[in-house]
């Protein structure tokens, strides 16, 4: 039966491309392979400031801090714009199963994520051009207050090439408000011109790229991997940047990059 309901429902969201009615016929699509709380369509290009192209709630809560904190400049230690970011994203990833080893203790999750009362998330990606992607992200929140079952996950992983060529053809003539800009220098060589002009910080490349880790929520174990760096390496690094930026503690990180980083979105 649910096979049946699905492919009834494809054909639908087919018919619907370029319509008005696309979201609604692809959110009936998207119910015959889970059941989810919200569900927030996000166009990134690039590293400037994203869109929010589309939202349905149950909770509005679940929105409330999106204007204001996440497409202000916490985006860009969200993992899903990071999948992005890295050239990575495509078809159905699960929050869980793409963010850092510590995420649940980084500031970002304390100070923002948190708030949002997301248990569980889900990412369809959709490739528009090298420069722009889109991610249909479902969630689980305090509403349900549960997560995504093994079978709902695997049944839109299923069918994520459809999902994602769906959601391409119906947004394929999609323009940023901003325009499409030339890529951007790295984040980090940003963040590191940045806190020299307002703060008088000369961070090294290398601790910059720490900085950014640490406050998406990688161990010192997981910064050493990615960067190809011993722990104790990482260890050092961090002690330099915690002490050139003044402070002792993530929260404190936090607090003098978030801002520079709403910056550098703009």
């Amino acid at each position: 039966m649910g096979d049946v309901q699905t492919r009834a429902a494809t054909a639908q969201t087919i018919r619907a491309l370029g319509t008005p009615q696309f979201m609604p016929c692809f959110l009936s699509l998207l119910h015959t392979l889970a059941a989810f709380d919200n569900l927030i369509v996000i166009a990134y290009c690039d590293e400037q400031r994203p869109e929010a192209l589309y939202r349905e709630y149950t909770d509005p809560v679940v929105y409330l801090p999106m204007d204001s904190e996440y497409l202000e400049g916490a985006y860009v230690l969200d993992p899903f714009y990071l999948q992005h970011r890295e050239g990575r994203a495509s078809g159905v990833e699960r929050l869980a199963d793409i963010a850092p080893d510590r995420f649940r203790r980084s500031e970002y999750y304390r100070s923002y994520y948190r708030h949002t009362t997301l248990i569980d998330e889900i990412a369809i990606f959709a490739r528009l051009s090298p420069l722009i992607t889109l991610t249909a992200c479902m969630g689980r929140d305090r509403s349900s207050g549960t997560r995504f079952l093994p079978r709902e996950v695997n049944a839109l992983k299923r069918h994520e090439a459809t999902l994602s060529a769906l959601m391409e053809t119906h947004w394929r003539d999609y323009q940023p408000a901003l325009g499409t800009p030339a890529r951007a220098l790295p984040l980090s060589q940003r963040l590191q011109h940045a806190l020299a002009r307002e703060h008088g910080v000369q961070l090294s490349p290398r601790q910059a790229e720490v900085a950014l880790y640490i406050l998406r929520g990688h161990s010192s174990q997981s910064i050493g991997r990615a960067l190809g760096i011993s722990v104790q390496t990482v260890k050092v690094f961090r002690r330099q940047l915690y002490a050139k930026c003044a402070v002792s503690s993530q929260a404190q990180l936090f607090a003098l990059l978030l801002p520079l980083l709403t910056e550098l979105a703009e």
